[in-house]
């Protein structure tokens, strides 16, 4: 590099960055699902589950889950040269909600990660980004035992827009969880096209 130019000439790609949220309920999968795909090893705030705890954590359904993400998890992915994908996966408790706010700063969109064994706690997920107009993606994260159901039968559960894609996955596997990236990046480049043309019109 010479002054801030590659040696053939071409000025160097700086690449465009973007926010992604990954909500949901609570021992949903969604620092695992950070951990999967991000290419540095992911900053997690997780703390062991307490008794004191036992009263506002619901573990039914996730028995074995033993820590909680208490702040926010971090990870980052490369999806092109010039495309990187910066993830924030959210706490999932209630207690914690109150970070939100902050973490959905600038966001370009989100995954609400849903487990159809506690369908109701992604709710509050689904409700938020609605209210704030944030382009979300429904993953229904496939665990292993768990019910599958069609998804019409879960989009009405949910009582998801039309518009608002919905996707099987699998938090543990890269491949699944690029696919989820992209298919959020996707759904908001579409919004946000659709909201330029109703401006213009």
């Amino acid at each position: 590099m010479i002054f801030g130019r590659s040696e053939r000439g071409k000025p160097p790609v700086e690449p465009v960055t973007l926010k992604i949220l990954v909500a949901g309920g609570f021992g949903v999968g969604k620092t695992t699902l950070v951990g999967a795909v991000s290419e540095i090893r992911p900053l997690r705030t997780e703390e062991l589950l307490t008794e004191a705890g036992r009263p506002v954590d619901d573990t039914s359904g996730v028995e074995a889950k033993s820590t909680t993400t208490v702040a926010m998890d971090f990870g980052r992915i490369t999806l092109r040269e010039n495309l990187v994908l910066y993830l924030f996966g959210t706490p999932g408790q209630e207690r914690f909600w109150f970070m939100w706010d902050e973490l959905s700063e600038g966001a370009l969109g989100a995954v609400v990660l849903a487990d159809t064994r506690r369908l109701e706690d992604c709710f509050a997920a689904v409700d938020y980004f609605e209210r704030r107009a944030i382009p979300f993606l429904v993953g229904v994260n496939c665990f292993e035992g768990s019910a599958r159901y069609p998804e019409d039968a879960v989009r009405r559960a949910l009582d998801l827009d039309d518009d608002v894609p919905l996707v099987l996955c699998d938090a543990r596997d890269r491949e699944s969880v690029k696919e989820v990236l992209v298919g959020v990046v996707q759904h908001a480049m579409t919004q946000a096209a659709r909201r330029r043309s109703a401006v213009t019109t």
